[in-house]
Formats: C-alpha cells, structure tokens, sequence
C-alpha cells in the first residue's frame, strides 16, 4: 500500500464541524488504499490568539516559554481530529512533533528541522492506524520543545513525506491551489496548474502564503511531488488531479516565462555604514534573519556597506533591538519602516533584462526604493501603500497581455 501525506490548515479544522468533514475525507482517502499519515495546524486563529495571551503578560516574552505556549495549539486540533476519525469507526492514533520523530536544531520561534526519525509512524502506519502529527513543532537535539515558524505545518508535512518516502504530499486548505496572485488583490488572478519545485520555491519566498519555502525545499531534494488543493476538493484516489497545482520536478521549460506575482508589506530595510562585520554580528547574537542582502565596498578597502531586507513577521524583540542597534551604532545603522515588495517569478527570467525593464516601466510613477534579482524572480521594493497597485499592474503586464516592447 502506498504512502500519502495529507496537510490540513487552520481554516480547515477551525471548527468541530470542518474537523468532521476533514475526518470523513481521510477515510475515503484510506479507502482507496492508501497508508495515511496526516499533519494539522491548529485551528483557526489559536496561534495568533494564543501570541495575544503571552503579549498581555510580557512586553518580550522569552523565546522558549513562548515555543511551550505555542506549540498547545496542533496537539488541540491533532487529539480533536483522532476522535472524530475513531467516531466514524476509522483507526488513528496523535504524535506531538517529537513523538512523530522531527528533530530540529536548537533555535526557538524559528527552528529548522534537520532530521526525521519516523519509526513510531510507520510502525502504526503498519498496524492499519491512520497517524495524526501536530505540525509546527519539533524537538531539538537538546529535548526541548520547538516551533518552525509561520508555515511550518507544511515543513512538517513534506519532511515526513519524505521521510516516510510518501508518494505524494497533498497540502489542503481553503483554496483551490496556487494563483498567479493573491485573488483578493486582482480578479483575473487565475490557478497555476504546474510548477517547478524553483518557481515555487520563489514565490513562497516572495509572499506566497499557500506553501511555505523550506518545505518546497525537502520536496525538492525527495523528489516529493506537492498537491496544493483545497480541503472541499474529494482527495486525488488514483487519477491526477486537473482542479489544483502541482509542484513537482519538471523538464526544461520556455525561460523568461513569467508565472506569478507575489507580494510582502510588513518589511523593514536596514541600512549600515562603517563596520559591517559588527552590525552582523549584533544581528546574530538577537537572531534577526534578513530577506535580502547586499554588501558593497566604496574604496575597495572592504565591505563598508550593508543593506538588509527584514520581514516583521520574523523580526522578535523588535522594539528591544531596535533600542540596542541605536545605542550601539547610533546612525552608522539605521532601520526604514512602512516598505512593501512586489515580485515576479517565472523560469529563467533574467536571461536578458527585458522582464526587470518591463516591470520597471509598469510601475513608473511609483517610487522604486530598491531592485533584486535571482534566477527565478525579480523584487521592486516599494512604499508598503502601493502594493496592491503594483501587484494590480505587473499581473496586467506579464499575465493578462504580452508585455508592452520596452525602448
């Protein structure tokens, strides 16, 4: 029989009756014949709920208190979907993340997982029982309880995918798959039925919220193929699904080929002359991870010069460190707020600088702040008011119409 992971998201099991639902569509997945292993968020807003709590009793709550805390909100809805399988006459057992065997390093908030012991998963996997695994969490080398940051149930789910050697990965939520952008922001916004593991990879980078980018990334080295689909959807069975996206290994495709448009608000810019080395090592020591990088020298003397992109999201102790960045390099170092990024991503799309002249020439009348470039993606950043509107114009020029010839 073969191996399927299934993920399930908040707004999935939000409630005992989408938990109901979720049950009845595990049991029709078994009863195609399949071993089922499934991963679930905690429901609804818990998480964000649960952050609140910890806020009203500490201005910076500790990072391993708040991993504790944390954590509560998977094993809530991992026990509540055990039963309601067991109600329909179906046979499952829970695992937190560290009874399931995902072992991270040492880091709290935002840990990565670097191995998975799956052996009490299959073992039950062998006896008939649908296994039930709290996303979000692991358990470091030193047996201390960890999270993996926003998106980590999906991290959790393509890693034991892998792990268990599954043969595919389904990630169900409240959406049919993945868009060329947020629907909410354009209409036209039309489902990707096919991307590359890279394409992905990029986009979930860049703001993509339907799948998270290290979870792309054990996809990837396992080969995993991911069926993003929406939890409504009745589940693949044996045919492969037309109505979602799949994100899987593909051969060579037609470069400069623009795929999607994602988007980020809550960004800071970091900004550092003078001692670069020192800035970054204050940034370690208080974990503070960057987006976007860049190092330049003016005389050629050594790097002098840094400029950093920085998500809010990811950004704990803020006003702590924020405070000791100022008393440390006063205005050598300084932090820009109210900046958003736009991005387009698509298979060898800076073979020539046609797409970055394009995309520039569409937001003309739009302050750029600043420009990056991958091998699979382009980034405008700009002032976090005119996102919308920029993702509204690059959508209409590489995804509605054949970008306009730039002079």
């Amino acid at each position: 029989m073969a191996i399927v992971v299934q993920k399930y998201g908040g707004s999935s099991v939000a409630d005992p009756e989408k938990i109901q639902k979720v049950a009845e569509r595990i049991m029709a997945t078994q009863r195609e014949g399949h071993q089922v292993a499934v991963v679930v968020s905690a429901m609804g807003d818990t998480t964000d709920h649960l952050l609140e709590l910890a806020r009203k009793v500490s201005h910076n709550p500790e990072r391993r208190e708040l991993d504790m805390l944390l954590s509560v909100g998977e094993r809530i809805s991992m026990s509540l979907l055990c039963m309601a399988i067991r109600e329909l006459g179906g046979d499952a057992i829970s695992f937190t993340g560290s009874q399931a065997g995902i072992i991270t390093n040492d880091r709290h908030i935002d840990a990565r997982i670097i191995e998975v012991r799956p052996f009490r998963v299959q073992d039950e996997l062998a006896r008939g029982r649908i296994v039930i695994v709290a996303g979000y969490q692991g358990v470091s080398y030193r047996k201390e309880v960890t999270t993996l940051g926003r998106g980590g149930s999906d991290t959790t789910a393509v890693a034991l995918a892998a792990a268990l050697e599954a043969e595919w990965c389904e990630i169900c939520s409240d959406v049919k798959g993945v868009y060329s952008t947020d629907p909410r922001v354009v209409s036209q916004a039309r489902l990707i039925p096919e991307l590359s593991y890279e394409e992905m990879q990029e986009m979930a980078e860049a703001g993509a919220k339907v799948l998270n980018a290290q979870a792309v990334e054990f996809a990837k080295e396992k080969g995993i193929a991911i069926y993003a689909r929406a939890t409504a959807q009745a589940p693949p069975g044996h045919d492969v699904p037309t109505d979602s996206t799949v994100v899987r290994k593909f051969g060579p495709q037609v470069p400069g080929r623009v795929v999607g448009v994602a988007s980020e608000k809550d960004l800071l810019v970091l900004q550092a002359t003078g001692n670069v080395d020192a800035v970054l090592e204050f940034l370690d020591s208080w974990s503070v991870q960057g987006k976007q990088l860049h190092v330049s020298s003016r005389d050629g003397a050594g790097a002098d010069c840094l400029s950093l992109v920085i998500s809010r999201e990811n950004f704990h102790d803020e006003t702590r460190v924020r405070a000791l960045l100022e008393q440390r390099f006063s205005g050598a170092a300084t932090i820009t707020d109210g900046v958003g990024a736009v991005s387009v991503i698509g298979t060898g799309i800076n073979e020539t600088y046609k797409n970055l002249r394009a995309g520039s020439a569409a937001l003309e009348g739009h302050a750029i702040l600043g420009m990056a470039t991958s091998r699979f993606r382009i980034t405008w950043l700009v002032p976090v008011a005119v996102v919308d509107e920029a993702v509204r114009r690059l959508h209409r020029t590489f995804l509605e119409s054949e970008p306009e010839p730039v002079p």
